[in-house]
């Protein structure tokens, strides 16, 4: 990203279409590795193994939270972009620093060691892909716009 970027104005109504498009693959991307965790390792994330393969209503409340945390990505990084020089840069020191918290904090928890490791993974896994995906919004949104080759010329 270049150092330009406190100037140039950023299309926010996109900036949070794409906000809102990551949020949504956060829930589907927790609610997968909530599957994935119990059903083919055994790993009881969120529940104790009895309540099954999908857990109980906690499964949908870490859903909504990585959801939650989308969306407050998207405010930071808008605000970042409004405010700061190397906005997608500091965004990325705080997002991995809040990322490794949430990979620590389950580890520190008291429970099994697989349901602490299951937990600090899908954070991880849930941090790495929020971020990307918003510093891919605002890569796509500065991007230059090409216009569309005319018929029968080159492009």
């Amino acid at each position: 990203m270049s150092h330009r970027t406190a100037t140039r104005p950023i299309a926010a109504g996109r900036l949070w279409a794409g906000g809102a498009a990551t949020a949504v693959v956060s829930v589907l991307v927790t609610v997968l590795g909530v599957l994935v965790a119990r059903g083919l390792f055994g790993i009881s994330i969120l529940a104790p193994q009895r309540a099954g393969v999908w857990g109980d209503a906690h499964t949908m409340t870490y859903a909504l939270l990585a959801a939650a945390a989308a969306l407050v990505a998207t405010a930071l990084l808008q605000g970042l972009l409004l405010l700061t020089p190397l906005a997608t840069r500091f965004f990325g020191w705080i997002m991995t620093l809040v990322t490794l918290i949430t990979v620590v904090l389950p580890l520190a928890l008291f429970a099994d060691l697989d349901s602490r490791v299951g937990a600090a993974l899908l954070n991880l896994v849930l941090g790495v892909m929020i971020t990307s995906l918003l510093v891919g919004v605002v890569h796509g949104l500065l991007a230059p716009r090409r216009r569309p080759a005319m018929a029968g010329t080159r492009a």
